[in-house]
């Protein structure tokens, strides 16, 4: 695992879902590595609390928010909370997502809007809200978190390959447009990662999913947090609007 407690040390990192799975295992690697970080919730109060309680020392400090990412009004709310509690911001890490997966024959209009609005309308909303602060320190490194599923689609869920693949170029686009003011725009796309929501899953399911992954074996969520951490440092500050994978060589 990459780590240097003085990293991050006096960065302020604002992160959306982050009281579980690869979110999670992102709040952790950052506040270790020195940075000061707020993170976002949407049900799981307790897990949140715990989170953030276990995780603030005399060096650093985390707090919990309950904040929905899809409405831009709660991301602006979200950004003031944050700048009351912290100061400034320097970087921000769209992480919130959702899947209703099911075949474009059975998807209804109400699962396809809600993914679109979780996963690509919060990654608008939270830029949107955040890039004033980003604009008046000429700084700042926004991290989005997309899918391979993205890059290169999968049956059954084409609301979220089309949310993910939007991401892209949303943030395409915004490297373009703020980068000469210093701010970098990267995105980092997850393979298969094991998760809680993986744990449910057969090992013959696991094994199905793996066979086509060069390494043979699914990632970990400590293998996309440690990219968050080099990209959320000053080691990448000359890497914007990249799409970095992480897929054990699935899309080679």
């Amino acid at each position: 695992m990459l780590l240097n407690m003085s990293l991050l040390k006096g960065k302020n990192i604002l992160i959306t879902g982050g009281s579980r799975g690869i979110g999670k295992s992102i709040v952790k690697i950052l506040i270790k590595n020195g940075a000061n970080v707020g993170f976002t919730y949407s049900s799981s109060e307790d897990a949140a609390n715990k989170i953030s309680k276990g995780l603030n020392n005399n060096s650093t400090k985390c707090i919990s928010y309950r904040s929905d990412a899809s409405l831009l009004e709660e991301c602006e709310k979200l950004v003031e909370s944050f700048l009351n509690d912290f100061e400034t911001l320097d970087v921000l890490i769209n992480n919130a997502g959702i899947t209703k997966d099911n075949l474009l024959l059975r998807m209804n209009e109400q699962d396809f809007d809600k993914v679109i609005k979780v996963n690509l309308k919060s990654v608008f909303n939270m830029t949107k809200a955040t890039q004033r602060v980003f604009l008046k320190n000429r700084n700042g490194s926004i991290i989005n978190m997309s899918s391979v599923v993205g890059v290169k689609g999968n049956a059954g869920q084409s609301n979220y390959a089309a949310s993910k693949a939007g991401i892209i170029g949303f943030s395409k686009s915004i490297a373009l447009e703020l980068g000469s003011r210093n701010i970098r725009c990267n995105v980092i796309a997850p393979g298969f990662i094991r998760t809680e929501m993986t744990d449910n899953l057969s090992e013959s399911i696991i094994d199905e999913w793996t066979k086509n992954i060069p390494l043979k074996r699914p990632g970990e969520s400590n293998d996309v947090a440690n990219l968050c951490l080099f990209l959320a440092s000053d080691l990448s500050n000359y890497i914007t609007g990249q799409v970095i994978n992480v897929d054990g060589g699935l899309l080679t």
